[in-house]
């Protein structure tokens, strides 16, 4: 039995309706928009999708759109070898909170893990930035 991982719950809330928030966040092509990590380089290739990863090109395997706001994906990084990345967007009021959950990879050093932790924060915050500013 393995360990349990280290984990970051990183969150924001965004003053838009949650479905709106989730629609949006749920297109891949609108990653580039806002995910500077995954988002680089994201495109659609022979019917998977593909990212740039600092060790070369990597598959993404995004969740099926559903009712219940869920985001999750998993980078597959070498055949056997995925990262899961659970990601929510959860009814706040009139707006939302989206949440993603940041699991600490082994070997991965106390500062990386914080420095992968304000990535994440910096995407969302961009996420926020980027619906908050669309016309109603």
């Amino acid at each position: 039995m393995t360990e349990p991982m280290q984990v970051r719950m990183i969150g924001v809330t965004i003053r838009r309706p949650w479905r709106q928030v989730y629609d949006f966040a749920a297109e891949p092509r609108n990653m580039p928009r806002w995910a500077s990590g995954l988002g680089a380089g994201l495109r659609h290739e022979e019917g998977a999708w593909i990212a740039d990863g600092p060790e070369g090109p990597v598959r993404v395997r995004f969740s099926e759109r559903n009712p219940f706001g869920v985001l999750d994906h998993r980078v597959v990084l070498a055949p056997g070898v995925e990262i899961l990345v659970p990601m929510r967007v959860l009814p706040n009021g009139d707006g939302a909170e989206v949440q993603l959950v940041l699991f600490r990879q082994p070997g991965v050093t106390d500062e990386r893990f914080a420095a992968d932790a304000d990535w994440v924060a910096r995407d969302l915050d961009a996420l926020k930035r980027l619906l908050e500013a669309m016309p109603d």
